[in-house]
């Protein structure tokens, strides 16, 4: 046989729904695939064109396009989902159901996006220089956001929509830092950074606000296909990885770690006096090297 045989070999493990992709949506998962596998090594290749130290945003960006390369593999494959039972049946075959109606449910999605969407939330705040407690309630709510929206994709009752709510107003928060606090901070740092920041920040805030768009016509209204929904899911990753990856990287072209703020040290920038140390075989370990001024002596106290 030949083609995309994927979804035949992995039929029926991780349960059987009506309501599921078809070849043309699992082509569609392994193109977004190849396409985040590309970007993770040209990100990779591009970390080689600056300084160990300064490789933070590079690492970042790579990380998160090779988890979503690893999860669009496994929807590629028919793998990482679940049969929910929809909360509405609709008139459409493609997504009417049979045998009660369950719709697949891909919750590798989910776990993308609570590995990818702190890391992509750290790319933007340490662009805008914020300080460490802000990142890091800031990814605390993000993951709320991500959860109550599998826990929701899960739920075929109408309780799902509560899941939904408590998903948006964690939404609002993080749009919230991104546009009243962490902007403030990234017009401090100068011309630059604010235009890089600006310029993913937009970008971002724009493609999130469209997400729920589509949790509320795939897995919570059971409005669109399966194969639909993986199309304008994927159009949206792509942009929110590849092309916001692209776009930050490119404008950290001439920005340092320093300039941030971000004190990272490699070894070749270790102080003259411990390469001398380190070379001469003369180790102070132990000692504060105090000079007592007697005869010229130096005396080495211990402490």
């Amino acid at each position: 046989m030949s083609g995309n045989q994927a979804l035949n070999v992995n039929a029926g493990i991780g349960g059987t729904s009506p309501i599921t992709i078809t070849v043309r949506g699992s082509d569609w998962y392994w193109a977004v695939c190849a396409i985040m596998t590309t970007a993770t090594l040209a990100f990779m290749g591009l970390s080689f064109t600056k300084p160990r130290r300064d490789r933070i945003f590079h690492y970042i960006t790579a990380a998160i396009t090779l988890v979503a390369a690893i999860a669009y593999f496994s929807m590629g494959s028919g793998l990482g989902q679940t049969p929910i039972p929809v909360e509405f049946i609709r008139s459409d075959p493609k997504v009417g159901g049979l045998m009660g109606g369950n719709r697949e449910i891909f919750y590798v999605r989910y776990i993308d996006w609570f590995v990818t969407t702190p890391l992509l939330l750290t790319d933007l705040l340490l662009t805008a220089g914020m300080p460490w407690p802000t990142i890091m309630i800031t990814i605390l709510v993000d993951e709320v956001m991500i959860v109550t929206g599998l826990v929701g994709a899960l739920t075929h009752s109408s309780y799902k929509w509560g899941y939904f709510v408590f998903g948006c107003l964690a939404l609002f928060y993080v749009v919230y830092v991104l546009v009243f606090v962490a902007r403030r901070h990234a017009a401090a740092l100068g011309p630059q950074i604010s235009r890089t920041f600006l310029s993913c920040g937009v970008l971002t805030i724009f493609l999130w606000f469209l997400y729920p768009i589509a949790w509320g016509l795939a897995e919570g209204g059971n409005v669109i296909a399966p194969d639909s929904e993986a199309v304008f899911y994927g159009i949206l990753d792509i942009l929110a990885k590849p092309v916001f990856g692209t776009i930050l990287l490119l404008g950290h072209r001439s920005v340092t770690s320093a300039d941030l703020g971000l004190h990272i040290q490699d070894y070749e920038d270790m102080p003259a006096r411990e390469v001398r140390e380190k070379t001469s075989g003369h180790h102070t370990n132990g000692t504060n090297g105090v000079t007592n001024g007697t005869n010229g002596a130096t005396t080495t106290t211990t402490v």
